[in-house]
């Protein structure tokens, strides 16, 4: 299949979390999860949303609410406000801004012989926060859920990406870090995708999947 076009979530995949923001309420209560540690639980949890996703078709929590709750659990606590406020902190885009070294080398490579573009489920600012990361410029296109009214899996914003291009499904690839989400919202809006998995959710799943915009770049050569 020819990929003209490939599609790239933005959390998780090219952007990471900034614990030191996101998880201050928490350290301040001296609870500092390792990073080890989040990234199991990232894991765990991801398998658990994907599969109340697939067998019941929603959930009742958002992936965020059920990885606080998992992680509340593990530490004992029961202070729903702190837990907001922790799920409000990871919903704010301008608390993804780490960025792994190498990432607008790789997407200009990428960009030379393909068309690329975001998707991503975000709160109307993740256009500003690529801007200031310095690679909003690398992208034909940036479609935010917070503008769109719609997040993924939702076939809309898929829609209006490719059409933000004059894409085509069959000619497009998108990348992401959850199935549910992501994959499943992709190939529902016939596009191919792959699995950017970092935390290693998807290692046994027999699914596509990359670790690194490196590994994109020889799967999609």
């Amino acid at each position: 299949m020819a990929r003209k076009f490939v599609f790239f979530d933005v959390g998780s995949t090219l952007l990471f979390a900034n614990r030191d923001r996101m998880l201050q309420p928490l350290y301040e209560r001296g609870i500092v999860p390792s990073e080890k540690d989040l990234r199991a639980l990232e894991c765990i949890v991801k398998n658990e949303f994907d599969d109340i996703l697939e067998h019941d078709g929603r959930a009742d929590h958002g992936f965020w609410d059920m990885f606080y709750m998992r992680l509340f659990e593990k530490h004992q606590l029961t202070d729903e406000p702190l837990r907001q406020r922790l799920i409000a902190n990871t919903r704010n885009s301008s608390n993804w801004d780490q960025m792994r070294p190498g990432t607008r080398a790789a997407l200009e490579r990428i960009a030379a012989r393909h068309q690329i573009a975001v998707i991503s489920n975000a709160d109307g600012k993740i256009a500003e926060l690529l801007g200031r990361c310095g690679i909003a410029d690398c992208f034909r296109t940036i479609t935010d859920s917070g503008i769109v009214g719609h997040e993924k899996p939702h076939p809309r914003i898929f829609e209006t990406a490719l059409a933000s291009l004059g894409a085509q499904p069959a000619e497009s690839l998108y990348v992401g870090d959850v199935y549910a989400v992501d994959y499943h919202g992709a190939t529902g809006a016939g596009m191919e995708a792959v699995l950017f998995d970092v935390c290693g959710a998807y290692r046994d799943k027999g699914l596509p999947r990359v670790e690194t915009l490196e590994e994109l770049i020889s799967l999609l050569a």
